[in-house]
């Protein structure tokens, strides 16, 4: 009795304390900024008035490319339950959106594509929805490790040749094992019916095993093509906010940041926002770029692929509402 209240009591209290730590280092990170508000506002000046600006609308044109992508991988995901045309997948992604936009981790995104289903099976669209999921993981480390092997050779490498190399072998060591996990997805189903507690899951996440490997190939390179997308929007924005870098140093510093923000666990209501402003200002730092300039194109990268479109399927999320309630009627 004591230790499931306890349980109770140190999960929320854990998590509110992640997130407070969070945005006190966040707002440690810009009140080292001398006169903070007043430099940001002559930031934003400074960018409305830039001649790229035009970089932000193109930014905001790749927002339904970007969730285009997402919604293709989930069409050829839930075929496995019941056939779904592109424009029912892309609605179900901005419902999941959404829902997940509130909750930690995402986790409302699994009840939003769910409830868009029509199968009396739609409990078994977890486990589909967990490999669209994962392969999109796959592809933020394989591409994020090569971005961060740029950082260890370029900046660790000459004072801490062995814990670099041993950061290398890591690297690639995760990367060679979230692919070949990604391909045995038959393994993770059979863990999960060997373990006494977890056994009840099976039904819920036996679709995993389904899918060919073409299949998963396919997924893969949607979840490579929206990453590329994803990756340039925060470039665009990186130039708009006058942060001067080469081609490469965009690329790995955009790819880095992607990467430590996926392998953070989130656990705060508005989608890890922070730990990727945090991660980004790092890593830029160390390109000797500014904080505030930085954090602008991650704010918004954030406002303009999250919240915006997590608003604008509110819209789909209130028709849900309203067609479940007429069929139950």
């Amino acid at each position: 009795m004591n230790i499931a209240s306890n349980r109770r009591f140190l999960l929320p209290a854990g998590k509110l304390l992640v997130v407070v730590l969070t945005l006190y280092l966040l707002w440690q990170a810009i009140s080292t900024v001398p006169d903070t508000f007043l430099s940001w506002k002559t930031i934003v000046r400074n960018t409305i008035n830039s001649p790229f600006r035009w970089l932000f609308i193109v930014t905001a044109i790749l927002i339904p490319v970007n969730w285009g992508f997402e919604a293709k991988k989930w069409q050829l995901l839930g075929r496995k339950l019941e056939p779904i045309s592109f424009w029912r997948a892309y609605r179900a992604v901005m419902v999941g959106l959404t829902l997940g936009f509130i909750t930690p981790n995402r986790l409302g995104d699994y009840a939003g594509r769910v409830l868009e289903l029509k199968s009396k099976q739609r409990l078994e669209a977890i486990g589909a929805i967990f490999i669209g999921r994962f392969c999109q993981l796959v592809a933020t480390v394989i591409v994020g490790s090569v971005g961060l092997l740029y950082f260890i050779v370029t900046f660790f490498w000459a004072a801490n040749p062995g814990v670099s190399l041993s950061l290398i072998f890591l690297l690639m060591s995760v990367s060679a094992a979230t692919l070949l996990l990604l391909y045995n997805a038959q393994a993770i189903v059979a863990v999960v019916s060997a373990i006494k507690p977890l056994r009840k899951l099976v039904g819920y996440v036996a679709i995993m095993g389904n899918y060919s490997s073409a299949e998963i190939s396919k997924l893969l390179l949607l979840s490579l093509c929206r990453y590329a997308v994803f990756l340039l929007q925060f470039i665009l924005l990186l130039i708009l906010f006058d942060v001067q870098l080469t081609a490469l140093q965009y690329v790995c510093g955009v790819a880095g940041t992607f990467f430590i923000k996926s392998i953070v666990p989130s656990v705060s209501l508005l989608s890890d926002l922070g730990v990727r402003e945090l991660s980004a200002m790092y890593l830029f730092g160390l390109l000797g770029q500014e904080r505030l300039q930085v954090l602008s194109a991650s704010l918004s990268l954030w406002l303009l692929n999250i919240a915006v479109p997590s608003v604008v399927g509110l819209y789909f999320v209130l028709q849900l509402r309203f067609f479940r309630k007429g069929a139950g009627a």
